[in-house]
């Protein structure tokens, strides 16, 4: 079944009246083809990946810099935390004499 819903048959490489060096089935479940490179997974022009691995990089990038400013802020919250407790000595209920 392809991405329109509809019954592809079976076929086999090199298809007949075909290319004969393309014996490699490529494409993904719903995209199939015979190609002649066995790392052909996808039949669209290399720039279409190449966009794809630049939204891929910026997200992570978002992803880090969010991860980052989130780790500062625990930080600086920690630190004001302890900084600004009162420094009073703990009381151990019993008074040294010498």
């Amino acid at each position: 079944i392809n991405a329109d819903k509809v019954l592809v048959s079976g076929f086999s490489c090199p298809r007949a009246g075909g290319d004969a060096r393309a014996v490699f089935c490529c494409g993904f479940q719903d995209v199939k083809y015979c190609c002649d490179d066995p790392h052909s997974f996808f039949p669209y022009e290399h720039s279409y990946m190449w966009w794809l691995s630049v939204g891929a990089l910026v997200g992570l990038s978002i992803a880090a810099v969010v991860l980052f400013a989130f780790i500062i802020t625990v930080c600086v919250l920690c630190y004001l935390f302890i900084s600004t407790k009162p420094r009073s000595k703990l009381d151990t209920g019993l008074s040294l004499q010498m």
